[in-house]
């Protein structure tokens, strides 16, 4: 926050919002990101701060069985939570794989999902970029080995969020103060729009919560990351899958991908491919292999094409072999 008293009541969330519509900056959450950005000079800020708002944390179940999860709730207190573990299992393992220990216990779910890109072309102050308002992507005729593989727009440096890509699997909702509800999908658009941002909702606006559905009793839930080193590392390709079975015949199956476009993205193609059918070691492969249809990769990120595939695969083949949850707390 500024270090300039101020007569707005911060614990407001209209007071906050107008506290950075009238003198600029970012909102700031968990600062996990914000702090990196401040120390390498690329924000100078003023930043807001959320954590002095009331109703921003936690979780409550909304009628019809679904929940409600405050923007503020820490990826650590997700992944741990057993409500989230028995009824919302792709969403709790996927914040449970997320960066390091330190960073769940402080990063925050609003925080995941509203995050800036690790392009190292942004994150420098000295060089000019889309992302901050100059006219090219140095990264296209630079170093992209980590950009993306699906889609061509302005920008090339895939979205960071793992809960996004969870949350895109139960078609979730976010809730916006002063706005109407919108889709989780909804924060980011296709990422044609997103060469000045990474995410949709003007500066002023808070994020508040998210909103799931009720639980799918019997779902098979996995995260797969395919990262440079084993601990602590952003993922090149990630996957979330969600299946549930009668018998041996898949009756309801969600995936999305992190880390190959500018978007988190939901993968209707390997859905497809899987309902109504028996999840074999064939069926699941042929599934994967459906995403090669929307790859597009650049000249560094051709690796990225079969990478994937395989993960994708690697996540459903881990849902396969899941635990059933039961749908509720056990």
């Amino acid at each position: 926050m500024s270090s300039e008293p101020d007569p707005t009541d911060l614990t407001d969330l209209t007071g906050l919002s107008d506290a950075v519509r009238a003198r600029g900056g970012e909102l700031r959450a968990g600062g996990t990101d914000t702090g990196a950005r401040q120390r390498s000079g690329v924000s100078a800020g003023p930043f807001t701060d959320l954590d002095g708002a009331v109703g921003l944390s936690g979780t409550a179940v909304l009628p019809g069985g679904g929940l409600r999860i405050g923007a503020l709730t820490t990826l650590a207190a997700l992944a741990a939570d057993p409500q989230v573990r028995a009824g919302w299992p792709a969403l709790a393992v996927s914040a449970g794989t997320a960066a390091t220990p330190q960073i769940r216990a402080a990063g925050t779910l609003g925080g995941n999902l509203l995050q800036r890109n690790r392009c190292w072309y942004f994150r420098n102050p000295h060089v000019s970029c889309l992302q901050k308002g100059g006219s090219g992507c140095p990264a296209r005729a630079g170093d992209h080995h980590f950009g993306v593989v699906s889609g061509a727009g302005p920008c090339i440096t895939p979205h960071p969020s793992t809960l996004a890509m969870a949350l895109l699997t139960y078609d979730a909702e976010a809730e916006i103060h002063d706005e109407p509800p919108r889709s989780v999908a909804d924060l980011y658009g296709d990422g044609d729009r997103l060469h000045q941002a990474d995410h949709l909702l003007p500066p002023h606006r808070i994020l508040t919560a998210v909103r799931l559905p009720a639980p799918l009793p019997g779902e098979r839930a996995a995260c797969h990351r395919a990262t440079s080193r084993a601990y602590a590392e952003w993922p090149l390709v990630e996957a979330t899958a969600r299946l549930a079975f009668d018998g041996a015949t898949v009756t309801h199956v969600a995936v999305a991908a992190g880390g190959v476009a500018r978007v988190p993205l939901r993968l209707p193609e390997v859905e497809a491919a899987l309902i109504g059918r028996e999840a074999t070691p064939g069926t699941l492969s042929a599934a994967a292999e459906t995403v090669l249809s929307r790859c597009r990769p650049l000249p560094q990120t051709g690796y990225k094409t079969t990478l994937f595939r395989d993960t994708v695969l690697e996540a459903l083949e881990q849902a396969v072999g899941a635990a059933a949850t039961t749908g509720r707390d056990r």
